[in-house]
């Protein structure tokens, strides 16, 4: 009875090209993963690093998954309902936006893609395994051969910049005709490089993966502040979209206050009391009002469609934003925050995840000077190999050590020409400089930027004020230069000149309000303690 190997021959010996060809088809194809399970791999090791970096400090750690992974157990899935009413609270379109919005989605990839990065420098670190496999077929006018030749091992970079590899390769031959002979054997190989002087040590070896992470880190903070930004933004296009709503009411109701005066005066006019150029005036006015309502009225819905735009809504859904938000914004009226300037200056330096990116990326060039510093030295690498061979013939598992080949030794580049190196050195050191001021600059804008943020909220607080004012004497005055005309004390002109001032002082109330809860967000914002919650809201943080 022929056992495994004896039909093994047999089938290669009739066909051996065939065999050849599909034994190592089945190999290659036993050896594969899906592409789904690569992709599974991936996400998981990056998110795995994720979580492990996102530490205190950095923000709620929700909604941070990119589109084609599970979404997180406090996350918002991409598709987010919107109510079926179609009426959008403030709160339903953040979490719209920061389900949906492009710009957010992009930002999440970026986030992805650093650490997905960062796991191949990791990876540099780690064992490497490989494995090659060569199999042919020859035919001469005296014999056929069918040989292969296998290759296993493994590479690693130590930490302290040493690298090691070690590989077995196994021989394989057998003539099919004539007399057929077999060969097999294997041989045993593997080497060491360890740095003595420039690259060595770990600090100098593992620069790149240091970076990396720092980088990952980075990025982190990046997409946190981000997502401060954006919720502002959303927030502030929400209420400006409200104002140019409120603006089209003020405009239907200035329309019929101005249709009305006309109306009283054409029936005054009729009974002698008022003049018929007075009639034409008030007529004259009926068609501004008209033509203001119907500007209004576009610049709202071309408002309202940008918006629709940046929630990732087709500009013909039909929905309105809730007008209560800014009914209730109005009765919340005016508050200032708990904080002196220099207090929220100081805030800011503390907290701003950027500033902090800022300051760690000088000591990242500190590095890269220690590094460039290195790289002017003297090059001494401390090498060894070992190669050894198995028996003759087909005893491929014995492998003979007593006659292996061993080296061991060193081999050296003086520093006769470093040129090259002496210029990234210098570039470092000018780098370094470089880095200093821009994290002094960064550190004076942030000062600004507070300063800024805390004058215009209080200048908004101070305007919204002006503007009750204002909006409460116009009325007053359109009352009472109603009743003024209507005792023929008033010219037709005051009239309406009261009621233009009026429109102005309703739209900038609403104005003065939007401005001031935008500046309120941008100066949390700003001394960064702003925080995104899950459901993409904001909140006061710490």
């Amino acid at each position: 009875m022929l056992d495994k190997e004896d039909i093994i021959m047999v089938l290669l010996a009739k066909r051996p090209l065939i065999g050849v060809v599909s034994c190592l088809a089945s190999l290659l194809i036993g050896a594969g993963c899906s592409t789904e399970h690569y992709k599974a791999e991936a996400d998981e090791e990056v998110y795995r690093i994720l979580d492990a970096k996102w530490g205190e400090g950095l923000g709620s750690k929700v909604n941070y998954r990119i589109s084609d992974v599970a979404v997180g157990p406090n996350d918002l899935a991409p598709g987010y309902a919107l109510p079926a009413s179609g009426v959008l609270s403030l709160a339903d379109a953040v979490a719209a936006a920061t389900a949906n919005n492009r710009d957010y989605q992009t930002r999440k990839e970026q986030l992805y893609l650093e650490v997905l990065d960062l796991t191949l420098v990791r990876h540099s670190f780690v064992r490497q395994w490989f494995g090659t496999i060569d199999a042919g077929y020859t035919r001469d006018s005296d014999d056929e051969q069918v040989d292969y030749e296998a290759d296993l091992g493994f590479t690693q970079l130590l930490a302290d910049g040493a690298a090691i590899s070690a590989d077995i390769a196994i021989d394989w031959a057998r003539f099919l005709t004539g007399d057929p002979r077999t060969s097999l054997r294997s041989v045993l190989s593997a080497s060491i490089t360890a740095p003595l002087l420039r690259g060595s040590g770990r600090k100098i070896a593992q620069e790149n993966l240091t970076q990396a992470e720092r980088d990952a880190l980075y990025q982190i903070r990046s997409f946190n502040r981000f997502r401060k930004t954006f919720v502002v933004s959303i927030a502030t296009d929400y209420y400006r979209v409200l104002q140019q709503r409120d603006a089209v009411a003020n405009a239907e109701n200035d329309y019929q206050r101005a249709f009305e005066s006309k109306e009283r005066l054409e029936m005054e006019a009729k009974a002698g009391r008022k003049k018929p150029f007075e009639v034409d005036q008030a007529q004259q006015r009926v068609l501004q009002a008209g033509d203001s309502l119907v500007r209004a009225q576009e610049r709202y819905e071309q408002s309202l469609d940008e918006f629709k735009v940046k929630l990732v809504l087709p500009t013909d859904a039909e929905i309105e934003l809730d007008q209560n938000e800014l009914k209730a914004l109005a009765e919340l009226g005016i508050s200032q925050p708990d904080y002196a300037l220099e207090e929220a200056v100081e805030t800011a330096l503390n907290q701003r995840l950027d500033l902090a990116t800022s300051r760690d990326q000088v000591d990242d060039m500190v590095r890269k000077v220690e590094v460039a510093a290195d790289g002017l030295g003297a090059e001494l690498n401390l090498t060894g190999g070992m190669n050894v061979g198995s028996t003759l013939n087909t005893d491929y598992t014995r492998l003979q050590f007593h006659n292996g080949t061993y080296t061991l030794g060193l081999n050296a580049d003086l520093p006769l020409d470093r040129k090259s190196e002496r210029n990234a050195y210098r570039k470092a050191l000018i780098t370094l400089e470089q880095q200093h001021r821009s994290y002094e600059n960064d550190t004076d804008n942030v000062k600004l930027g507070v300063r800024d943020a805390y004058r215009e909220l209080k200048k908004a607080a101070q305007t919204y004020q002006i503007q009750m004012n204002s909006l409460d004497l116009a009325q007053k005055r359109v009352e009472s230069n109603s009743l003024l005309l209507e005792a023929g004390r008033l010219t037709t002109r005051d009239l309406l000149d009261s009621q233009d001032d009026l429109l102005a002082a309703q739209n900038n109330v609403t104005a003065a309000l939007v401005s001031h809860i935008v500046a309120k967000l941008n100066f949390f914002r700003d001394i960064g303690v702003l925080q995104a919650r899950p459901d993409g809201m904001w909140e006061q943080g710490t």
